[in-house]
């Protein structure tokens, strides 16, 4: 187990230079395929999901546009390189284990997130509490939010009516029981 736990925080670990070198969505890129995720490019259908088979061309032309972490390992130790990502619309995180409240945080307060997103999915990640659902309250941009299978959630009402009065006009989808 510790083993596993190293190996993720090296898969986990931000390389600023690399983000510098290739840029923010290929970075941001290389890093979710490590850990499992996958990513769609804006433009694109498809879901990327091959490391070895990450598209070249010219710096810039692939955009990430919606993240797929489902049992992917990211962590709270890797979120940097989400920062200069511009055109994520949605993110989806299922059965993440490594998923936490301060996750959350830090997404929120990813200032080109709280531009660009929209839908946001957390189905199964059972170290969220409603600490992490209430930081959600700065994606301002957020129309679509679907929370299932969340045991550390345990004041759903109050969650719940604290987040729509910060966003009335989200969409909001339980599956809590």
């Amino acid at each position: 187990r510790r083993f596993w736990g190293w190996l993720n925080a090296v898969f986990n670990k931000v390389d600023h230079e690399r983000i510098q070198a290739v840029g923010p969505d290929r970075a941001a890129s290389e890093w979710l395929l490590r850990c499992g995720a996958h990513v769609r490019y804006q433009g694109y259908e498809k879901w990327q999901q091959d490391y070895n088979g990450l598209p070249t061309g010219p710096l810039g032309k692939y955009k990430i546009e919606a993240i797929n972490a489902t049992e992917s390992c990211i962590m709270y130790r890797g979120f940097d390189y989400l920062d200069g990502l511009e055109h994520v619309t949605e993110i989806q995180l299922q059965k993440c284990i490594y998923i936490q409240d301060e996750c959350l945080q830090r997404l929120s307060e990813t200032k080109n997130l709280q531009k660009s997103l929209l839908q946001l999915k957390i189905i199964s990640c059972g170290n969220v509490t409603d600490k992490g659902i209430l930081a959600l309250h700065k994606l301002t941009n957020l129309e679509y939010l679907y929370l299932s299978d969340l045991p550390g959630v345990r004041q759903k009402e109050t969650t719940v009516r604290v987040l729509q009065q910060a966003l009335p006009s989200l969409q909001l989808e339980l599956d809590l029981e």
